[in-house]
């Protein structure tokens, strides 16, 4: 599990994130088509009705600038995600998104909790914190490039705007690193010499090396003498 093999580029990887994406613009179309709204559909917190938003929510924008902001970021987390880490994006994708749903039922405000903006937080969480816990190089990469991109949007997990729901940007946040955690044994792991393996046996070139890691090929001649002796 530590070539490229692992990042293994299909249709999929391409067609999961546009296509969700376009779900989206497709939902939000439709309310202002129809001139209808399914913000009742989010998430209300601590209320048996409001568990529903758990799993609507994610669909749902207040305005195009609500979605606008929603999409670029939640195409390109879920892309990296799917193909840095396709063995458990899945899992990552649905328990994560569950998990945050109803994190943020828990502990947020009396109101309506709508947006994708929880999974980006989870997407965000999850890929720089498996990079960092795997210390992976290729995958330290990833987790650089996701925090240079949206490292901002760490200021938005507290409640610098009212209008935000920072309780869902917080609860994806949370999630995110815990899957990091929890996962972090799934696909691909710190890249290992053969020595450093457990129960790596030296061969004879290793042999040839002293303790302070110089190559001293009198070494091996000496050992074989002794051997010899000792027979």
């Amino acid at each position: 599990m530590n070539n490229l093999k692992d990042f293994k580029f299909t249709p999929a990887t391409l067609a999961i994130p546009l296509y969700f994406v376009l779900l989206l613009w497709v939902i939000f179309w439709f309310e202002m088509t129809f001139h209808i709204s399914f913000n009742e559909y989010g998430i209300y917190p601590r209320t048996l009705k409001g568990l529903r938003g758990i799993f609507f929510s994610p669909f749902i924008h207040g305005d195009v600038k609500h979605l606008y902001h929603n999409s670029i970021p939640l195409f390109i987390l879920m892309f990296s995600t799917i193909y840095f880490y396709r063995n458990i994006s899945f899992k990552v994708l649905i328990y994560g998104t569950i998990l945050t749903g109803l994190l943020t039922w828990i502990i947020a405000r009396k109101s309506y909790h709508i947006g994708a903006s929880g999974m980006i937080y989870l997407l965000f969480s999850f890929l720089f914190f498996s990079g960092v816990i795997r210390k992976n190089t290729k995958l330290i990469a990833v987790a650089m490039v996701v925090i240079f991109l949206y490292g901002s949007m760490v200021w938005y997990i507290l409640p610098v705007k009212e209008e935000v729901s920072w309780e869902g940007h917080l609860s994806g946040f949370v999630i995110g690193l815990f899957l990091a955690v929890f996962y972090r044994k799934k696909g691909l792991q710190k890249f290992q010499y053969d020595w450093e393996k457990q129960g790596y046996q030296p061969d004879k070139f290793d042999e040839m090396f002293d303790e302070d890691g110089n190559f001293n090929p009198d070494l091996n001649i000496e050992q074989d003498k002794n051997s010899d002796n000792l027979e």
